[in-house]
């Protein structure tokens, strides 16, 4: 009895390495990922990802604002080629996200100089 016990136990910490080993190399390509987009952009994003049954899932990149230097579609193909190149593998969706905060601090100023500029007009 306490031989079949002990095989379980073992065969629950073997199974719980290989989840445990996931994780840590997931985090390691995110923060690669990361890394390498905030080289090409200026901006550090973050970055999640969603694995099941060792197949990735979903990987997530958020900016912490809008990037406006290139085109979407351009960072989009950045984002693209650093998350197959970093996780060694293509996921089955990449999300791309931009933080927009409560206010964007140059938008706010543009409406108050409009307003204004209408408050001047005849």
């Amino acid at each position: 009895m306490r031989k079949i016990i002990a095989i379980i136990a073992l065969a629950s910490a073997l199974g719980a390495c290989g989840m445990i080993n996931t994780l840590v190399d997931g985090y390691k390509h995110s923060q690669a990922v990361a890394s390498e987009l905030e080289q090409a952009t200026g901006l550090k994003p973050g970055v999640g990802f969603n694995w099941h049954n060792g197949r990735l899932v979903s990987v997530t990149v958020t900016f912490p604002k809008v990037y406006d230097a290139k085109p979407l579609r351009e960072l989009a193909d950045v984002v693209r080629a650093s998350v197959r190149k970093q996780f060694k593998q293509t996921p089955e969706d990449i999300e791309l996200g931009f933080s927009l905060g409560a206010t964007a601090p140059d938008t706010s100023a543009q409406a108050e100089h409009q307003r204004q500029q209408a408050s001047l007009a005849p």
